[in-house]
């Protein structure tokens, strides 16, 4: 089951609405970087650095400063711990797990009633095709989602689909 991005903003508000707390501010960063759900998960406040946040990815291990936008400034402030993991698990001394960040969000994603399929790599999803729709460049999007073409990039926020689906439907005899 290949997951979606959420195409508009109404959506987004709905699923802003079926969250709180901790699961609020995890949507909120989500869909505002292009990070990968198990480089969220183990953030802390200390990650966060006057304007970015600094994440060794788990699946390059390379280093990247992502720019904190007011959303994500907004949402920290609101949300977050004082200190520590932003999103603990109740046990032990440890982020929750990509399974139970799955869990949360999917469940919210139904009470919200988004019409496609959901999960954690939405998030990334998401932000790419609002950056795409919001106009910018699509070689910058490509490079910050370390895509190899922009092809994949296009499929990869369903855009390739959508252009298909508008052409099938201009040509209506």
């Amino acid at each position: 089951m290949e997951v979606q991005p959420i195409r508009c903003k109404k959506e987004i508000e709905r699923m802003k609405r079926s969250l709180h707390g901790r699961d609020l501010l995890l949507f909120i960063i989500g869909i505002n970087t292009n990070l990968r759900i198990s480089d969220i998960l183990p953030l802390t406040r200390e990650d966060f650095d006057g304007d970015h946040i600094r994440v060794k990815e788990k699946k390059t291990g390379k280093y990247r400063l992502i720019r904190i936008n007011e959303s994500i400034r907004k949402a920290i402030a609101e949300l977050a711990p004082d200190s520590g993991y932003l999103f603990p698990s109740r046990k032990g001394n440890k982020p929750i797990s990509t399974t139970q960040a799955y869990r949360r969000l999917t469940e919210a994603a139904e009470r919200a009633g988004l019409p496609y399929n959901f999960g954690t790599h939405s998030m990334r999803k998401t932000w790419a095709l609002h950056a795409y729709k919001n106009g910018q460049d699509l070689a910058t999007i490509q490079k910050a989602l370390n895509h190899g073409s922009q092809r994949e990039t296009l499929s990869y926020i369903g855009i390739v689909q959508d252009t298909l689906d508008n052409l099938f439907d201009s040509v209506n005899l």
